[in-house]
């Protein structure tokens, strides 16, 4: 018995040791990964692409809406670059919300532009247009290492009409 209460004893202290790196975060991490996360959305905005990349890490994966396969940075940037500089050079991103926990930060945006270029085959409407979505960063060693996208593409379709609204398809 005293064996087993002692096997116990040093199985916790193995334990506390090894969880002392498994604390939350600190206020002050989770403060810092929303800079990041907010300097990235900036970058947009000023289409400082070369900025954009140093806050994310050189083996990024982007799991994006309308994506076959992850992207790496190379490809996400080169993404961007067509929406913001060519489909819709006078959009801007807004934050609407942000939330951090442990190593991730979660983005409600809201995205406002003119269709003024090529937009995935969709030549130029002039239309304005917004564009809402929900972005999950994780941040590591102070980089963006991974992102989740999700946002809302029949809206967004719609507003180029590219699809017709619901409830209009098939009328004459």
């Amino acid at each position: 018995m005293r064996i087993a209460c002692n096997v116990l004893s040093i199985c916790l202290i193995v334990l506390a040791f090894v969880c002392s790196g498994c604390k939350p975060s600190s206020t002050a991490q989770l403060e810092e990964n929303k800079v990041i996360a907010r300097r990235s959305i900036e970058q947009i905005n000023k289409r400082d692409w070369a900025t954009f990349m140093e806050l994310h890490a050189p083996d990024l994966v982007y799991h994006g809406p309308g994506t076959p396969k992850p992207l790496r940075r190379e490809e996400m940037v080169q993404l961007l670059r067509m929406n913001y500089e060519t489909a819709f050079p006078d959009g801007r991103v807004t934050i609407e919300d942000m939330i951090a926990e442990a190593d991730k930060v979660v983005i409600r945006m809201t995205l406002k532009g003119t269709h003024k270029g090529d937009y995935q085959g969709i030549p130029a409407t002039g239309k304005e247009v917004t564009h809402t979505a929900i972005v999950i960063l994780r941040i590591a060693g102070g980089k963006i290492v991974e992102a989740w996208e999700e946002c809302d593409e029949l809206s967004f379709m719609q507003q180029l009409g590219a699809i017709p609204p619901i409830g209009e398809t098939g009328k004459k």
